[in-house]
């Protein structure tokens, strides 16, 4: 909008005003005698101008249009890093026409399958690569060279999809591929890293019933540690697959057992999901040659407490990978795992029945944690053994070691603790696979670690006041209530010994009801006092 007004300039301007209102402006008059040149107009012109940005800085209607910007801006922190758009994890219900074609939707009797398959259909691209490559990994793993989907027709099984997944666990980060495929290969090798775990854990510890969990950490870093992966690889003639081209043996060592780790960890992720822990047994020590004598994997010399127990006579000898396998429990077993749980649980718990603990502390216990379970046994005999061996394995749960360091060196909860840890972290593992179903593995691996620290898994046990019941020496317990840092470990152990022997006794689906309905360990964590020093 331009404004203009007119103004006639003269020299020696006389004014004239009337005294009378008059509708006429006020006129401005010049009388000279002699003739002058016509008076000069000048013409103001003003305009309005709607942005700032043309505005001096100093300007009030641009401090004023910043002002008002900056209250409309919501606050943020000067110290906190925004993070970067790629890391931001966004629900697959934001888009809804991807997550109704997505292949996640297609498997709903088997959802932890279904949350591992990509989240957008295959392309042309990895069709070529099955027809190429498939054949020659399956020919190595000892599978039938037809396609599984065309073998079991239309039977709903879960190694329908086995050909997909196989193809998924050789699709490393470094191979190129879009990022579905990438993020559904690393999904693949977060949950293949503790299946591995949990099979070496529950083969060494009914292999070796009166080692500690140290000696079998070391036996497992020794059979699946990233240094020997390549050897493995390359024991199964795979590496030409995972680096084509190139010699294997000519990269750079972090290169190489990166991505060897990747692919052969997803490889495992594959076969449990679809076939289950048997077949992992066996490609871990047919295809693979693994060998648990070998002398690369024996753990070092300790010096080893006298044990005076007998464990069972079915662990007199050393337990091969076909009698895990082919293991079957009896009719009348008591428990999902026998033969594991006798592995964790010396006979010689049966001296402490009817002790001080057995009757005070043991009834709250079972009751925190809602056991016993109902469940129907043609014989009356059965559901009380279940309960006299139920009640001896969570006294063994409380049993701190430092009690019968000296008397014997099983009556503790390590070996528990041990299993408790594998297990906790599959089921974890599982859960998030399927409530994150967008999330690359990087970003499942960092949610899985901050939820089972070890000082969250003690508070949970804190939180139901169970830290109560556990059975210390007398000295032991007067230098833990002067120092809670002392102390706190213990219900850490605790906490997972209960998982391990909710395992044995009941299976996975009554992991799952401790961790998530009894503790919730998946509750948001308070946060930490920051102390800061003046």
């Amino acid at each position: 909008m331009n404004l203009s007004s007119t103004f006639t300039l003269s020299p020696k301007p006389p004014f004239s005003f009337s005294s009378s209102i008059s509708p006429n402006p006020i006129q401005f008059t010049t009388k000279t005698p002699n003739p002058t040149p016509p008076p000069k107009t000048l013409h103001i012109t003003a305009t309005t101008i709607n942005s700032h940005q043309h505005l001096p800085p100093n300007s009030p209607q641009r401090l004023l249009e910043e002002l008002e910007q900056h209250k409309t801006r919501k606050p943020t922190s000067p110290n906190k890093n925004t993070p970067s758009r790629t890391s931001i994890l966004k629900p697959p219900q934001q888009n809804k026409k991807r997550i109704l074609n997505s292949p996640q939707l297609t498997l709903n009797t088997f959802p932890v399958l279904s949350s591992c398959l990509p989240h957008a259909p295959l392309r042309n691209t990895d069709t070529e690569w099955t027809e190429l490559h498939l054949m020659e990994v399956k020919q190595a793993l000892g599978y039938p060279l037809e396609s599984f989907e065309d073998l079991l027709g239309g039977e709903d099984n879960p190694a329908k999809q086995f050909d997909t997944l196989l193809y998924l666990a050789f699709q490393h980060p470094e191979s190129g591929k879009v990022r579905h495929v990438r993020c559904a290969q690393s999904r693949l090798y977060f949950l293949g890293q503790y299946v591995l775990e949990l099979a070496f854990g529950e083969f060494f510890l009914q292999r070796y019933p009166r080692e500690g969990p140290g000696p079998m950490r070391e036996r497992i870093f020794g059979l699946i540690g990233k240094h020997r992966l390549p050897q493995w690889i390359k024991a199964a003639s795979l590496q030409n697959l995972i680096f084509p081209g190139v010699d294997m043996d000519r990269l750079v060592r972090k290169e190489r057992e990166h991505t060897v780790k990747s692919v052969f960890w997803a490889l495992f992720g594959a076969i449990y999901l679809c076939f289950g822990m048997p077949e992992v047994y066996r490609v871990l020590f047919e295809v693979f040659g693994m060998d648990p004598d070998a002398e690369e994997c024996q753990p070092r010399l300790r010096r080893q407490l006298e044990d005076i127990d007998h464990v069972s006579a079915e662990f007199e000898g050393k337990l091969s990978w076909q009698d895990m396998v082919a293991y079957k429990p009896p009719a009348d077993a008591l428990f999902a795992h026998p033969r594991l749980f006798r592995a964790c649980i010396p006979p010689g718990m049966h001296r402490f029945r009817g002790n001080a603990w057995d009757y005070d502390s043991r009834p709250h216990v079972m009751q925190t944690l809602g056991y016993p379970i109902e469940m129907t046994d043609r014989i009356p005999e059965i559901t009380k053994a279940r309960n006299l061996e139920l009640g001896l394995g969570l006294q063994l749960c409380f049993l701190h070691p430092s009690n019968y360091k000296y008397d014997h060196p099983r009556f503790c909860y390590e070996r528990l603790e041990y299993l408790g840890q594998k297990i906790q972290d599959l089921v974890m593992a599982e859960r998030l696979l399927m409530k994150h179903l967008d999330a690359p593995g990087s970003w499942l691996q960092e949610k899985h670690r901050r939820i089972l620290m070890n000082r969250y898994c003690g508070r949970y046990l804190r939180a139901k006041q169970l830290h109560r019941f556990i059975i210390y020496p007398e000295k032991v317990r007067i230098s833990y209530e002067r120092n809670h840092r002392l102390r706190n470990p213990v219900s850490d152990s605790v906490q997972q010994a209960l998982h391990g022997l909710s395992y044995a006794v009941y299976g996975k689906r009554d992991v799952r009801r401790l961790m998530f309905e009894v503790f919730d360990v998946e509750q948001v964590q308070p946060k930490r006092n920051i102390y800061v020093k003046r």
